[in-house]
C-alpha cells in the first residue's frame, strides 16, 4: 500500500510537471512553431525526393547520327540510366537526344563507388568517382541532421523543452547548407564526367547536358529549410526588441 502511494504521488508530480512545461508555451505561439515546421516539413519532402531519384542531369547525344534511334542518358547521386529513344518520339525542332522521360529502352544501374569501388561510363566518358562519392556523403549528411531537427521541433510541441527551438533552427540551416553544397559539388562531378573522355575505340559522341527536376528539388529544398531555420530562430527571440521597433506589436506579445 505504502508504496502504490508512493507510485502515484510521484506520477501526479510528473503530471504537474509536464504541465507547467506546456504552460509556459501559448497556445500563439506555438501555433507559430507548428507553421514553421510545416513548412520545413515541404523542404524535407523535396529533399528526399531530390536524394532518393535519379533525374539530376540529362546527358544528349545529337540527334544528327544516320540512325532512326539516339541515345540519352539521366543520372543523380546513386543510379543512372541510359536510354535509346526513337528518334520520331523527340520533339520537332530539337537538335539533341532526349528528354530522358520519353519512352524507350532504359538500361539502369547503381554506382559502385560504395561496393567495389569502380568508376562508371557513359558514352565513352568515366566518372571521378571521389566527386561523385563527395556530394553523396554531403547528401545523406544533410538528410540526418533535418532528421535531427525535425526531433527536436518535435520534442518542442510534445515535451514542451523549448531550449530544443534553437537546436532545430540550427540543424535546419545546417542541412540546407549542405544539401546545396552537395549540388554544387555534383555540379562539379558533372564537369569531370564530361571532360573524362576515354581514349580508346570507339570516339566519345559528342554530348550536351542540361539540370533535371531533381536537381531543382534539391535547390528548393535546401532555400526552404534555410528559410525555415530563419522561422525558428525569430521565434527564440524574446518579445522585447521587436517591441521597441514596434510597440503595438511588443504590446501584443506580452
Amino acid at each position: 500500500m505504502m508504496w502504490s502511494n508512493f507510485f502515484m504521488h510521484e506520477e501526479d508530480r510528473r503530471r504537474r510537471a509536464h504541465g507547467a512545461r506546456k504552460a509556459r508555451m501559448t497556445p500563439e505561439h506555438e501555433g507559430k512553431i507548428k507553421l514553421a515546421l510545416l513548412l520545413t516539413s515541404v523542404g524535407a519532402t523535396l529533399a528526399v525526393l531530390a536524394v532518393g531519384t535519379e533525374f539530376w542531369v540529362e546527358l544528349n547525344t545529337y540527334r544528327d547520327n544516320g540512325s532512326a534511334v539516339c541515345d540519352a542518358a539521366h543520372l543523380g547521386l546513386w543510379k543512372m540510366c541510359t536510354k535509346r529513344l526513337w528518334q520520331a518520339d523527340v520533339p520537332a525542332g530539337r537538335d539533341t537526344c532526349g528528354p530522358a522521360e520519353l519512352p524507350g529502352e532504359a538500361n539502369c544501374t547503381y554506382f559502385k563507388f560504395f561496393t567495389t569501388g569502380e568508376d562508371a561510363h557513359i558514352f565513352q566518358r568515366t566518372t571521378k568517382k571521389e566527386v561523385n562519392m563527395a556530394a553523396a556523403v554531403i547528401a545523406v549528411l544533410g538528410l540526418a541532421v533535418m532528421a535531427l531537427g525535425c526531433l527536436c521541433i518535435i520534442m518542442v510541441l510534445s515535451k514542451g523543452a523549448e531550449f530544443l527551438l534553437r537546436v532545430g533552427a540550427i540543424c535546419f540551416g545546417l542541412s540546407g547548407l549542405l544539401l546545396l553544397v552537395s549540388l554544387e559539388v555534383f555540379r562539379h562531378s558533372v564537369q569531370a564526367l564530361l571532360q573524362g573522355v576515354s581514349p580508346e575505340p570507339p570516339p566519345s559522341p559528342p554530348l550536351t547536358y542540361e539540370y533535371s527536376w531533381s536537381l531543382g528539388c534539391g535547390v528548393g529544398a535546401g532555400l526552404v529549410l534555410i528559410l525555415g531555420s530563419g522561422f525558428f530562430f525569430l521565434l527564440t527571440l524574446p518579445p522585447w526588441p521587436w517591441g521597441s521597433l514596434c510597440p503595438k506589436w511588443g504590446h501584443r506579445a506580452t
